[in-house]
């Protein structure tokens, strides 16, 4: 019998071929350690590796299992600079900043690979992204995107036309785009679970099915209370996203849960003309659709959606038609899974990192580009507990509004707004 996630839906390709998932045990009794780590995703274990290797002590404590989050289940893709562009990010902020922050999460993509390397970690890691669009009124933004990413010192990224895209592709369904070389997409569950093992070798003390129900602070001290225990620290971080509920106000108001939902296909085989490259896409939809062949030959194909999934079934069916649109002889393919989970999104889209009150620290809303970013702010995290915010602080000062009418009308404001993009997308 397959384990089923308790928040998220589905079973997951992922989970099918991850191997051996350790579990680890629920906290049984109170700990005081240095530092208290709420969340165990990418962000939360990141630290928690980080700080127990320089010999901070350390207890983790999760909610449910190990990857049932957003970093256990995402597409896999690791993206190129901040999820708002370079571009973007130069009209806001100046070259000199903008490129600061492109260059601290290039950094972060190396890390990860370093990391996964160093650890003996294997995470599938295949190079080759392509972002593309199907409306040719937006072509000059990429050719924009690429020029603007050469001028940050990138050179991996090129234009492609609507030929040189449906070939890539293996589809016409799109105009034109950008191919980056430099990047690429992994196995996140086999990243999370490989973190993981080496916090725990490392001597963090990591806490499954625990749940925290309240973070305080008074003394100097911050008291994290669960049900069957107390962990007293002098440092808290908040690692917890998209799944934090009402836990801490300040992050419930400015980080946003939305669903993303995933298919995987049989294998197609090494004739299918589907990415004959091995690349990952993303396309230009508000609601974006994104999409890579394993190395085994699935094709796990995402999709963002407005919809409500009660039943892990009906994941199949929109993920087909959205499969269908893009590759039409693969109408009758067979889903072998379905599955989804939530990503934490903030307004402009760039990372929350906020001290929400004395000694402790809530990062997330990586807006779809936290493969690695999350696990490089669990080490900048790191770094500024040993006495070095700098780095962290770039993150910090970013100027991330809450939503309006907070946590209580965020989500109905948001499905007005996802329905108006939809809607756009289709013209």
């Amino acid at each position: 019998m397959t384990y089923q996630s308790p928040i998220s839906p589905g079973y997951s390709w992922y989970e099918d071929t991850v191997g051996v998932r350790p579990e680890y045990p629920p906290l049984d009794g109170d700990v005081t350690v240095d530092v208290a780590i709420v969340g165990g995703g990418f962000t939360g274990l990141s630290a928690a590796v980080h700080l127990a290797k320089s010999g901070v002590s350390v207890a983790l404590i999760e909610a449910h299992r190990f990857g049932d989050g957003a970093s256990g289940r995402n597409g896999g893709q690791l993206g190129t600079g901040q999820r708002a562009g370079p571009e973007e990010m130069e009209k806001e902020f100046g070259f000199a900043r903008a490129k600061v922050l492109f260059d601290l999460a290039e950094e972060a993509k190396a890390h990860l690979l370093e990391f996964a390397s160093v650890n003996g970690i294997e995470i599938d890691f295949r190079p080759g992204h392509l972002n593309v669009t199907h409306k040719p009124r937006e072509l000059p933004e990429y050719e924009e995107y690429a020029a603007t990413a050469a001028r940050f010192g990138y050179p991996h990224i090129t234009v492609m036309d609507a030929a040189e895209t449906a070939e890539r592709v293996g589809s016409t369904a799109y105009v034109g785009g950008t191919r980056d070389t430099g990047t690429g997409h992994i196995h996140p569950l086999k990243l999370l679970v490989g973190t993981a093992r080496v916090a725990a070798a490392s001597g963090a003390r990591l806490f499954e099915r625990t749940r925290a129900t309240g973070v305080t602070t008074k003394g100097g001290k911050v008291q994290v209370a669960t049900p069957t225990g107390t962990i007293t620290a002098g440092r808290c971080l908040l690692a917890i996203d998209a799944y934090g509920g009402e836990l801490e106000p300040a992050t419930a108001s400015h980080i946003m849960p939305i669903g993303s939902f995933i298919g995987a296909t049989v294998p197609l085989g090494s004739d299918s003309p589907v990415l004959p490259g091995g690349e990952s896409v993303s396309d230009s939809r508000f609601v974006v659709r994104y999409f890579r062949r394993a190395p085994t030959g699935e094709l796990l194909f995402g999709g963002r959606e407005i919809y409500a999934v009660k039943d892990p079934n009906d994941i199949h069916i929109h993920i087909r038609r959205q499969i269908a649109e893009t590759y039409p002889a693969l109408k009758d393919v067979r889903i072998t899974h379905g599955w989804g989970g939530y990503v934490g999104i903030t307004l402009p889209r760039k990372p929350f990192v906020r001290e929400v009150m004395p000694n402790v620290i809530s990062a997330g809303g990586y807006s779809g580009h936290g493969v690695m970013l999350s696990n490089f702010t669990g080490k900048l995290y790191a770094e500024a507990v040993a006495g070095n915010r700098d780095r962290l602080k770039l993150i910090e000062d970013l100027k991330i509004p809450a939503f309006p009418g907070g946590s209580r009308f965020r989500a109905p404001l948001l499905f007005l707004a996802l329905n108006w993009y939809a809607l756009r997308d289709r013209f």
